[in-house]
């Protein structure tokens, strides 16, 4: 749920809590109100007969008057109310009621009952008459329990007016100024989603809350840290690919001018061996040929391990030429099964180190799967060059069955995304057009991080 609207319902529901118990508080003193009202009627009206009684003992006034409640309906203003004195000896009841028939105002149905069964409205006041220690009659007060009702809903309808105006404008205010203060959070929420997807350049502004404020100065701290360790860790991974490459380097030159010349010495000899054992000793001229055999399969062996450890052509001619050279093996190798097709468009031997070498181990890497995985019939390279970035893209029309790519976590793959990574560069997986496998790789023509040091 969005924050606003979940702090905006909460401010609601206690708005009309707090509606409820000041309803229910008004309604409560308005029936006090009532009742202390009759009450003051009743005491008005007792102490107005018991002068009547000092006059009647004082020969002022007659017995016959007694009691005169019409003194009270001249001078009385609540409508409504009646009242009766009922005399101590059971003589007839006399009654008088003030404002004449008054008709309510139209009251809810549902309000009446509510009120009715809350508070009972119309309740009687009573109050005993009395003169020299003698009690001569009870007043009674009856307050009109229509009126009551129709007087509270009139004071409940107010209240739920300014109230309902009061809780519309606060909760209109509460939504602007909540809105005004998480607006900063929506920053963060982009913020870090262009983190999780590798842009940690990524800065978050000073906001106008130190909450607000130092959450964005911990997340750019972060942010900074991990940006240093992704640099460090690429310089790390690409210092450490150049000296497996200068390792690879050496190994091959040392195989190369070491156990290569001895391969050619050895079949140099058998060959001389041969050639004499046909004269002198025919019987040894099976074993030099062997000899002779047995050389040229390590000297093939010798020059497979020397492509796959330093491919001369890199250093001697050039990426695109050791391309040229590792399709044209693939399609030698694979004896018509998979056709290998290379496409080059750029210059690439403008290319830095250690960028050439490093294309070279990943379309090595994406041939030697093809060959393996894909059970493929059509393989394409191609490499772009253009505004300083090198766009490599090698697909087949063989079978992807590694779903989802992203998860895969071969060692050749994880090399590969190392490679890149290293260089500062992007490498995907997706489905191909003709059905297979696409891996395409993005690499900046300079290396992120520099050359190692």
């Amino acid at each position: 749920m969005n924050l606003k609207i979940y702090l905006l319902s909460r401010i609601i529901l206690i708005g009309f809590a707090c509606l409820a118990a000041t309803a229910i508080w008004v309604l409560y003193q308005a029936d006090r109100e009532f009742r202390r009202e009759a009450r003051s009627t009743a005491d008005s009206i007792g102490r107005q007969l018991e002068v009547q009684l000092l006059r009647i003992n004082a020969g002022f006034d007659h017995v016959a008057r007694f009691p005169d409640l019409g003194l009270w309906q001249q001078i009385s203003t609540v409508s409504g109310t009646c009242v009766r004195f009922m005399p101590t000896d059971g003589d007839q009841v006399r009654s008088v009621c003030s404002g004449g028939n008054v008709i309510a105002r139209s009251v809810p149905d549902w309000f009446e009952g509510i009120y009715r069964w809350a508070f009972k409205p119309g309740l009687e006041a009573m109050r005993p008459i009395a003169f020299r220690d003698r009690v001569h009659g009870t007043v009674i007060v009856a307050p009109s329990a229509e009126i009551e009702i129709a007087s509270a809903w009139q004071q409940l309808r107010g209240l739920m007016g300014l109230s309902a105006t009061t809780v519309l404008a606060l909760c209109l205010l509460v939504y602007v100024t909540v809105s005004r203060a998480l607006r900063p959070a929506q920053v963060i929420v982009a913020g870090l989603e262009n983190m999780s997807n590798g842009d940690l350049s990524t800065r978050l502004p000073a906001f106008e809350l130190i909450e607000w404020q130092r959450t964005g100065q911990a997340i750019n701290l972060l942010a900074a840290s991990q940006q240093q360790l992704l640099a460090e860790r690429r310089k790390l991974a690409l210092k450490l690919m150049t000296v497996q490459e200068e390792e690879r380097r050496y190994l091959a030159r040392e195989l190369h001018d070491e156990f290569g010349q001895c391969l050619a010495a050895i079949n140099a000899v058998a060959a001389s061996m041969t050639q004499t054992a046909e004269q002198g000793c025919p019987a040894l001229v099976p074993e030099g040929k062997n000899i002779a055999r047995i050389t040229g399969h390590m000297m093939d062996l010798l020059r497979g391990l020397l492509l796959r450890l330093r491919p001369m052509d890199i250093d001697e001619l050039g990426l695109s030429a050791s391309l040229s050279s590792l399709v044209a093996g693939w399609n030698a190798r694979s004896g018509g099964k998979i056709h290998y097709q290379l496409t080059i468009d750029g210059d690439l031997n403008r290319l830095p180190e250690p960028v050439p070498v490093n294309i070279f181990r990943i379309v090595q890497e994406c041939l030697t799967n093809i060959a393996k995985h894909s059970s493929a019939a059509n393989a394409k390279v191609t490499l772009i060059l253009s505004d300083g970035l090198v766009e490599l893209r090698v697909e087949d029309d063989g079978i992807a069955d590694k779903l989802p790519f992203e998860e895969a976590s071969g060692i050749g793959l994880l090399g590969m995304r190392e490679r890149v990574a290293a260089l500062g560069g992007q490498l995907t997986l997706a489905p191909a057009q003709a059905g297979g496998l696409m891996v395409r790789a993005w690499l900046p023509v300079q290396p992120a991080t520099g050359a190692p040091t």
